[in-house]
Formats: structure tokens, sequence, C-alpha cells
């Protein structure tokens, strides 16, 4: 029983460590609609990469990491001879230290 114990707590400090080692961590997604099913998805997950790092570039982040990516897809349209979907990728990155506020662009 005692074994048990310890091994409980040991793995609970260890995901604690792992949790707390991240400052804050943000979850964000990208959704691309176009015609045929592995076209959206690769340029979901390629467009989600452009928006995580503007967004974190944005706020001063220099560090972080992406933790694994989701996609899920809809049929929006299907016509028989094509079919076009919507998919949505998403995923969850965490970061180091502070992060500051988005910076404003100034409108001409």
């Amino acid at each position: 029983m005692r074994t048990h114990l310890s091994v409980g707590l040991l793995a609970l400090a260890m995901c604690f460590a792992a949790t707390n080692s991240w400052a804050a961590c943000q979850r964000l997604g990208f959704s691309v609609n176009d015609y045929g099913k592995k076209g959206p998805i690769k340029d979901a997950k390629r467009m989600l990469d452009g928006y995580i790092a503007k967004w974190a570039a944005d706020r001063g982040i220099k560090k972080y990491r992406t933790r694994k990516k989701t996609v899920t897809c809809e049929l929006f349209l299907d016509v028989g001879v094509f079919d076009e979907h919507t998919c949505k990728a998403a995923a969850t990155f965490c970061w180091k230290g502070k992060s500051s506020r988005p910076k404003r662009v100034a409108k001409n």
C-alpha cells in the first residue's frame, strides 16, 4: 500500500512540475474551407502555425511550445463530382515569461 501511495505522490509531483514550467497557455484555432479534404486539413494546420507565431510575436512571446494539433472537418458542399470541406485545426500552446498586450496597428 505504501508503494502505491509514494508512486502516486511522485506522479502527482511530476505532473505539477511539468505544468508549472510554462507560465501560461492559450488555445487557438484556424478554419479553412476548400475543395476535397486533404488540402483543407494540411492548410488548416499550416495556417494555424502561422497564426500562433503571429499571435505570440504580437504579444512579445519569444519562446513557446505547441501541443498536439487536433483537426475536425465538416462537409460543407457535396456536388457529386467534388466536395467541399470546412476543416478547423486547433492547438494549445504554452510559453514562459510574461506576455504584453498586442501591439496596435496604426490606421491610415
